[in-house]
């Protein structure tokens, strides 16, 4: 029984069209796992976002004279909501950050505001969240990773680079944010 060239042919374009669907097919899966992990990140942002009006309420009705870390909160909501790209959502999550380090560290400095049952629970809801903010920006980055290394290795490069896969960036945090934040008591 002799094979024939058409038949080996054919087997190896079918073998070869296997694996560029496997190829490709991985190469959807890992970019669609990134966007689900980004959306993850997101979810708990707005967690955070939909916590921070409490929070900001009840340390008011304690403390008015704080009014520019509140200003700065609501800002960096704002520009959140406004945001189109990652980097963009990251800068001003960022702020967020900033803004609620400063809040943070005013209100451990109000005995009152310590005491304040209201204001105890949401920020323990607020570290929470923080914590979960954290543990999704770790996922994504893992996420991100995997999908980048697939698009960089061969043959996966080939692959990607034919259908239009690029890298995805890696949540960083923004520069200067390792830095703590300056807090001064403006008391009228």
């Amino acid at each position: 029984m002799k094979k024939s060239p058409l038949l080996i042919v054919v087997g190896i374009l079918i073998f070869l069209a296997l694996s560029l669907s496997g190829a490709y097919n991985k190469l959807v899966t890992l970019n669609q796992q990134v966007d689900t992990q980004w959306a993850q990140v997101e979810t708990q942002y707005q967690r955070r976002f939909d916590l921070i009006p409490n929070l900001v309420k009840s340390a008011e009705a304690v403390m008015k004279q704080e009014r520019q870390v509140f200003a700065d909160i609501a800002d960096a909501r704002t520009r959140y909501a406004g945001a189109q790209t990652i980097d963009e959502k990251t800068g001003a999550a960022t702020q967020v950050e900033s803004a609620l380090s400063r809040l943070l560290i005013i209100m451990e400095n109000y005995p009152e505001l310590k005491s304040d049952q209201t204001v105890n629970r949401l920020m323990d809801e607020l570290a929470g969240t923080e914590n979960r903010i954290s543990v999704e920006r770790s996922r994504f980055n893992d996420q991100v990773t995997a999908y980048n290394l697939t698009v960089k290795r061969f043959p996966g490069s080939l692959i990607a680079s034919l259908f239009g896969y690029s890298q995805r960036p890696l949540f960083q945090a923004v520069a200067g944010s390792e830095a703590a934040p300056a807090v001064e008591f403006d008391m009228e």
